[in-house]
């Protein structure tokens, strides 16, 4: 009887002190949680990835991305231009083998959206660009800020006046800067008549990683521009040993046609990478739509092999 009663003393001993050792606990895992909540990093829903254009280690206006703010159109234009100017605080965000173009010391003294065109103030410190490279930087400026959804064009003032002369390439500008304005450009023109410009995407390689080189052609040349593309991109011998592509020159455009914002082409089937598996390489399809993208006002593209459809891509997708 009293080995009973020791035993149930012992057991709510046992009990007590248990409990105890649980409510000294609790204290402790909440300081715990507490110390694990203060080094949370909350995740900025407003950030995004957005293309820039900076120079490569070839010295061509290259496309990679890096993160922007997503809040408004003006606050992304901030944070692109300030990426591409050299030196600034958005300097380790650009991708290794990557450099700006934007002198040091640029400052943007206003910007401002209107009517889907950006109006850009610079110091006059931009003006310091190398020589080379002045055409380059304003190729990068308008195909980095028209590559943002809201813009179609950009206006370049220093302090106050449009910049319609480039002062040491004495290279005359529009006043408003799109997309025909060309990038990387290359002239294979023999005559006055049916010139035409193409921009063409070709593929190049920094440390074991591809990205995506433009180059605006000129030529004598009255075909359809997706057609001078795809010659282009299949030619066995590109003029620049820097750049690539890996569409098979055996590849035939047999067709195209554009039906409202989409377009249509129609392959052989050459275009596939394996002719067993009926893959087309992702190398190949980005270079295909970044050049529709540049040469065409469509939003959809649609690739038919002998009028079959095997894949259709959204423009809007691709970064």
């Amino acid at each position: 009887m009293l080995r009973k009663i020791y035993l149930k003393k012992i057991l709510i001993s046992v009990s007590a002190l248990f409990a105890l050792f649980l409510i000294y606990l609790i204290p402790t895992e909440n300081k715990e949680l507490k110390d694990i909540k203060s080094e949370v990093t909350y995740i900025d829903s407003t950030v995004e990835t957005n293309n820039i254009y900076l120079l490569d280690s070839h010295n061509m206006v290259s496309l990679t991305n890096i993160m922007v703010s997503g809040e408004d159109i003006e606050t992304k234009a901030k944070d692109l231009i300030e990426a591409l100017i050299q030196g600034s605080t958005k300097e380790d965000q650009i991708p290794n083998g990557f450099k700006s173009i934007i002198p040091t010391d640029t400052k943007l003294l206003n910007i401002k959206l209107e009517n889907n065109i950006l109006k850009i103030d610079f110091s006059k410190e931009i003006l310091e660009v190398k020589k080379d490279l002045e055409e380059k930087m304003v190729e990068a400026l308008t195909y980095t800020l028209t590559s943002i959804d809201g813009i179609d064009g950009i206006i370049i003032y220093v302090e106050g006046n449009i910049l319609n002369k480039l002062p040491q390439t004495n290279i005359n500008l529009p006043s408003t800067l799109d997309r025909n304005f060309g990038i990387n450009k290359e002239y294979d023109i023999t005559s006055s008549k049916d010139i035409t410009s193409v921009t063409t995407y070709y593929v190049s390689k920094n440390n074991n990683e591809y990205y995506y080189v433009p180059v605006t052609k000129y030529l004598n040349d009255d075909r359809e521009k997706i057609k001078i593309v795809i010659e282009e991109l299949g030619s066995s011998s590109i003029y620049n040993t820097n750049l690539m592509s890996f569409l098979n020159d055996n590849v035939k455009l047999l067709s195209v046609e554009q039906i409202e914002d989409t377009l249509n082409l129609n392959f052989n089937e050459y275009i596939y990478s394996n002719l067993d598996t009926k893959e087309i390489l992702e190398e190949v399809i980005y270079t295909i739509c970044l050049s529709i993208e540049d040469n065409y006002d469509v939003n959809q593209i649609v690739f038919n092999v002998n009028n079959e459809e095997i894949y259709k891509s959204v423009l809007k997708s691709i970064e």
